[in-house]
């Protein structure tokens, strides 16, 4: 068992660890979140526009259903390669999704594109940095040159356009790369977070949804998240879970042994001539089908035991997904498979 599951256990009643919280999560927990916050990146959040979530799914399905307008269509741009969950998540909420195709090569978000998609029914983009599946992280440039967007379009159609931030890799990074805070660059930011990726415990499922308090309207914003976590049946995330996030705000996974995953299949997959994204986040190598073709790709690798996930779906053909968030040994024990999948392709 878990050292601090060990503590909490021994030194915390049972009501408070397995009784109902408040709806929109236990207040002490509400307050570390906060401060949090408010200690990393200068906001200063009230615990009053926290909301404690089942993980990232549920943060993002109560933020849609929280602004979305009933019998209005509105739309929700997604910036290519996406989780492919969103569009069910969009979709189920009543909204219509339409994607921002990328940048080549540097997958990271055309701009032009990206303004060229919004008009007056666009309630909100979703921004996912480190991005899953490229494991690309957007640079400051790229987020001030979305909040300048956002801005101008807001003022033309006279409301907000809203931006989630998808944040459940937000601790994955690797160097000195940085990873903007979007509350610090657009006020109308809803944050979604999960201590899934961060703790590696993707099976807790614990995270929150975060207002921001510079946004227009913040007080009713996040009594919206309280009521669509209500009618979604999303209250009173699990106590025990929420203690220990009270616990393990600061704690951090092992990034080193994600690195030399990643540095070890990134550099033998492109010496064995594949195209890659080099990713500066995540956990995951996006791989370009030697033949140009995802399923075709997936189905010659399954051959050598290799399972990837075909992108097509992400909303970019032609791609792969790899996930290196497994012991070293078996990335090594990969490679003599990948090896000769490219032989087989002439690579």
């Amino acid at each position: 068992m878990n050292a601090t599951l060990r503590e909490l256990l021994a030194t915390e009643s049972s009501v408070l660890l397995h009784g109902y919280t408040s709806a929109q999560g236990d207040a002490e927990t509400r307050k570390t979140v906060a401060d949090n916050i408010r200690e990393r990146f200068g906001v200063n959040i009230s615990p009053d526009l926290i909301y404690m979530t089942c993980g990232a799914a549920a943060s993002l399905s109560i933020s849609l259903k929280a602004i979305i307008e009933e019998g209005k269509r509105d739309e929700f741009i997604v910036f290519a390669p996406f989780f492919t969950e969103y569009r069910v998540f969009i979709e189920n909420a009543g909204g219509k999704v339409v994607i921002s195709e990328p940048e080549e090569k540097t997958f990271q978000i055309n701009l032009s594109d990206l303004e060229a998609k919004i008009n007056e029914k666009t309630k909100a983009i979703i921004l996912n940095s480190p991005n899953n599946p490229s494991g690309v992280v957007y640079t400051e440039e790229t987020i001030k040159g979305v909040a300048d967007i956002l801005d101008r379009k807001s003022k033309e159609y006279g409301a907000p356009i809203y931006l989630i931030a998808d944040e459940p890799y937000r601790e994955l990074v690797y160097g000195d790369v940085f990873v903007p805070y979007l509350m610090n660059y657009y006020r109308d930011t809803v944050v979604c977070y999960s201590f899934s990726k961060s703790l590696s415990l993707p099976g807790e499922r614990i995270g929150y949804i975060a207002v921001s308090p510079n946004m227009q309207d913040a007080r009713g914003v996040y009594l919206s998240v309280c009521g669509a976590g209500r009618s979604l049946g999303y209250v009173c995330a699990p106590s025990l879970m929420q203690q220990l996030v009270k616990k393990c705000i600061n704690a951090k996974v092992n990034i080193k042994a994600y690195k030399k995953n990643r540095d070890l299949l990134y550099g033998s997959l492109t010496s064995y001539g594949y195209e890659c994204v080099k990713p500066d986040g995540a956990f995951y190598l996006f791989v370009k089908s030697p033949s140009g073709d995802a399923y075709e790709f997936y189905e010659r690798a399954k051959a050598h035991e290799i399972l990837v996930v075909p992108c097509d779906d992400f909303g970019v053909k032609g791609y792969v997904r790899i996930a290196y968030c497994t012991d070293y040994e078996r990335v090594v024990g990969a490679l003599p498979a990948f090896s000769a999948l490219a032989k087989e392709y002439g690579l």
